[in-house]
């Protein structure tokens, strides 16, 4: 958990917030006002990926983006279930408390699961779906096994994945490469002090070693099972998909077809030299097509 006070040189210069309701601190930044914004990041980043997103939409709408548990600013308690259910009432009772509505979600790997779980289960909170690099999981595309799920695989299989993910504090960077980070300009000390620092140990690593193996052995299909009969309250919702093309995490075949099942005819954007973290590789790019977005679905 990274000091709520830490900005990382300043290139995180966001006021800390936290709600206590879900039995942990749940961080969370809340800026600008009008509709709101709000941004779901995935695995094993936080917050700080949507820096550069938040000024420019803060400048028209209220930009709220929380760090789910045993990422970021937020706490990672033990003894917890690190589970895509979890997060998705963690994420639920936050929204609640802040009565959010007329939401755009702008959801990132996890994040997309997350969020489109969200959406069908509070359909009357929701706007619009803006989802890069992820997959709903009720398009039933086949998943595929990308170099990131084949690593995660390896190392199950080897007994070795603790270890691997429970040093992220050494090899933020070797991860977020093996999933597809394309643009290792934005790199330097305060970028690796800000993906290294919620993970100083073992411990602190439980909830991004947690992410991949719910995926990998099956786990979140029970329930998404449980959401398919609300899929009309996704399906209704417009929504818009930007893909990083080089993405090593998520297969964007795979992507494209999950969206599509869902949401047919609604828009894809391929970004060509983008990968898995598209907020880093293709960020004023992505900033437009949401801007875009809310502006034509109003």
């Amino acid at each position: 958990m990274i000091d709520a006070r830490e900005t990382f040189n300043g290139s995180w210069p966001f006021q800390p917030r936290y709600f206590e309701g879900n039995g942990f601190r749940m961080h969370y930044i809340d800026e600008g006002s009008g509709d709101p914004i709000v941004c779901l990041h995935g695995e094993p980043t936080w917050g700080y990926i949507y820096r550069r997103f938040i000024p420019p939409l803060a400048a028209s709408h209220r930009v709220i983006v929380p760090d789910h548990m045993g990422f970021g600013k937020s706490e990672t308690p033990p003894g917890r279930e690190y589970s895509l259910r979890s997060h998705v009432e963690n994420f639920t009772k936050l929204v609640e408390a802040l009565d959010l509505t007329n939401i755009t979600l702008v959801v990132q790997d996890w994040g997309g699961l997350i969020g489109s779980a969200f959406a069908l289960r509070h359909p009357d909170r929701v706007r619009r779906l803006f989802l890069l690099n992820t997959v709903s999981g009720y398009g039933n595309a086949p998943p595929g096994l990308t170099p990131w799920f084949q690593f995660v695989l390896n190392h199950h299989r080897g007994g070795t994945l603790g270890e691997v993910l429970g040093h992220l504090n050494l090899n933020i960077l070797s991860v977020m490469k093996t999933q597809g980070l394309e643009n290792l300009s934005v790199v330097n000390p305060d970028w690796l002090a800000a993906y290294g620092s919620p993970f100083t140990t073992k411990e602190e690593c439980i909830g991004a070693i947690e992410f991949p193996l719910d995926a990998l052995l099956g786990r979140i299909q029970p329930y998404l099972a449980e959401g398919l009969p609300l899929i009309q309250n996704l399906k209704s919702k417009p929504a818009m998909l930007a893909v990083g093309m080089k993405d090593r995490a998520i297969l964007p075949d795979t992507q494209i077809a999950d969206f599509s099942a869902v949401w047919p005819g609604r828009p894809i954007i391929r970004l060509p030299n983008a990968g898995h973290f598209s907020q880093e590789d293709a960020p004023e790019t992505v900033i437009a097509l949401i801007e875009l977005f809310i502006s034509s679905t109003k």
